[in-house]
Formats: C-alpha cells, structure tokens, sequence
C-alpha cells in the first residue's frame, strides 16, 4: 500500500509526465509547420512516450491501492526560434524531469517504501537514456548551425526513430 505523501507525489509526476507529452506534441507540431517531418515525427513518437510514462505511473498507485487525482495540464510552449532552440528546449525540460524522478526515489527512500523505490528505478534508468538522446540531437543541431543541407540530412535521419 502507498502512503497519501507518495500517492500525492506521483499523481504530480503524472501531471508532468502529460505536460511532456504535450510540449513535444507540440514541438512537432513545430516542426511540421517548417517542413521538417522527420523532426516532426521523432518528438511526435516522444510525445507517445511520454504519455506511456504517464500511464505507467497511473497504473502503478492503483497497484498500490491508491487514487490517481488528475490535474490540469499547462500550456506549453508552441514556437521556437530554431530547431536548436526547440530541442535546447527539450534537453533541458528532459533535465527537469530527471531532478523530479529524483525526488521521487528520494521520497521513497526517505518512506522506507521499497515497492515504490523498485518502480522508480526503471524511471531512474530511463531519463539517463532521455536526457543523452536530448543532449546528442542538440550537439549534431550545433554542428549543423543552420546549413539547410545538414537540416534536411538530419531530418532524414530522425523520421527513421521506430
């Protein structure tokens, strides 16, 4: 069973886990309007993803016989001044992210709730994986600065994301 604290705890996670998914709906909603499908498709399957981290979650407190409480969801940001910019944008949300995980584990540990501390690791693991993928797109972007050959070579490259 999940203490009232943590079940409070991850039904924010939640939150931010569909505030995710909806920044990167929208990013590639972005990208869609500057003609970039490729980037548009791959924050598109990130926008999946963060909606199944979501759902994990949400079927993880009723596992533990708690109550999933669903908030509003914020406005994300709709445009960016780059796709550098954009993705800059993401890494560092990505960032955010991994220091509320974080707390999270840190909560459990605190709770002694070793259940809950087990589930998180699996979130522990997958935001070292979001974060290097943010980080390396970022990277290549800052190489290509704004050559539109490299763009459309990079953007070949990431509408082949599974």
């Amino acid at each position: 069973m999940i203490s009232k604290k943590m079940q409070d705890a991850l039904n924010n996670q939640i939150n931010e886990e569909y505030f995710s998914s909806y920044l990167y709906l929208a990013m590639s909603a972005y990208f869609k309007s500057i003609n970039l499908d490729g980037f548009a498709h791959w924050m598109k399957l990130q926008s999946a993803e963060e909606m199944a981290h979501a759902m994990k979650m949400y079927a993880y407190i009723y596992e533990q016989q708690g109550r999933v409480t669903l908030q509003a969801i914020g406005k994300p940001q709709f445009d960016w001044k780059s796709p550098l910019a954009a993705f800059e944008a993401a890494y560092k949300h990505e960032q955010k992210i991994t220091g509320l995980i974080n707390k999270l584990a840190d909560m459990a540990m605190a709770e002694k709730d070793h259940a809950t501390l087990g589930f998180l690791n699996w979130f522990v693991t997958e935001q070292v994986e979001e974060e290097a993928h943010a980080s390396e797109i970022v990277e290549k972007l800052k190489m290509i600065k704004e050559a539109p050959q490299g763009l459309l070579m990079f953007d070949n490259i990431l509408g082949g994301r599974k």
